[in-house]
């Protein structure tokens, strides 16, 4: 584990918090060479290459036809990037005031950099936060995550009435356009009906009607009041 910690560069950080985000929090389903390289933007053969680099520093354990998944240390490394990411972007937004669209691309760049100290002092400047600004949860120290089951707003029906958690950070496009409609998470959506044959969906908040996409309203995670 110590040849691990040594070699614990960009790239490795990388693609260990990619496999964990492909896998989901539950770190069930093996992630396949081919979709990790769609995740980084890299060929199949280069992430198959780094993909025998990771198991070799036992990072990632891979079964041949199936993918790979995260070793128990390569989680922890997965866990203390994001950490620092969803801390950053969060002092960025709250105390840089920097718009929640173009923090995800400052915080890839400084989460590589982030010294354990600064981050100590940023999460305490923050009171140890539990989500960063577009509701994901931050990992805690002891790696555990915070937070519990969401559903995506697509799934919600007719009259029902839920709780805006969460929604992804790396579409800026799709952020605007919350941001112009001042809807952000925390806030108590109404499912007022939806077109046909896959239309958009109505949405009550605050106190106007919008229309949501269905691809916005698949990325949008909730919770039933």
């Amino acid at each position: 584990m110590a040849n691990l910690e040594i070699q614990r560069s960009r790239a490795v950080e990388d693609y260990a918090k990619a496999i964990h985000d492909l896998q989901g929090d539950g770190l069930e389903a093996a992630v396949g060479t081919n979709a990790l390289a769609a995740r980084l933007d890299v060929t199949p053969a280069s992430a198959s290459g780094m993909v025998r680099r990771l198991e070799s520093l036992g990072v990632v354990e891979h079964t041949p036809y199936r993918g790979v998944r995260l070793t128990a240390g390569g989680k922890r490394i997965a866990l203390s990037v994001i950490r620092r990411h969803r801390l950053l972007e969060t002092f960025l937004s709250l105390r840089l005031g920097i718009p929640w669209d173009r923090v995800h691309a400052e915080a890839e760049v400084l989460e590589h950099v982030l010294s354990s100290e600064l981050e100590a002092a940023i999460a305490l400047d923050l009171g140890d936060p539990e989500r960063d600004p577009h509701g994901a949860p931050i990992p805690r120290q002891d790696g555990t995550l915070p937070g519990g089951e969401t559903i995506a707003l697509l799934e919600v029906r007719e009259g029902e009435r839920v709780k805006f958690i969460r929604i992804p950070d790396e579409r800026p496009d799709m952020l605007r356009w919350l941001a112009e409609r001042a809807i952000a998470p925390g806030m108590t959506l109404e499912v007022l009906g939806s077109e046909p044959f896959g239309g958009a969906m109505r949405i009550s908040a605050n106190a106007a009607e919008h229309s949501f996409g269905s691809e916005l309203a698949e990325a949008m995670r909730v919770e039933r009041v």
